[in-house]
């Protein structure tokens, strides 16, 4: 438990720091950072997004997912 003192240091958004307004659902390697690997999309508090990108980064995901790009769970059949 943490006291008065103890603070943890706030998440940055990775999007705001580098100035990224447009989060493309094409690119895979970007949203799969953001996806668990059972294929739920990781929410904010735990990735450090602010609420605009977050939006646009699960809007993004579904987009992919629906075109097949990425898994809408992470189990693989074989």
């Amino acid at each position: 438990m943490m006291n008065e003192f103890e603070r943890r240091k706030k998440k940055t958004c990775r999007f705001c720091e580098n100035r990224i307004d447009v989060i493309d659902y094409k690119d895979e390697r970007l949203l799969r950072r953001f996806i668990t690997e059972r294929g739920k999309i990781v929410p904010r508090r735990i990735s450090g997004n602010c609420a605009w990108h977050q939006r646009r980064l699960t809007l993004a995901v579904k987009r992919a997912r629906h075109i097949a790009l990425l898994p809408f769970t992470g189990r693989i059949y074989r």
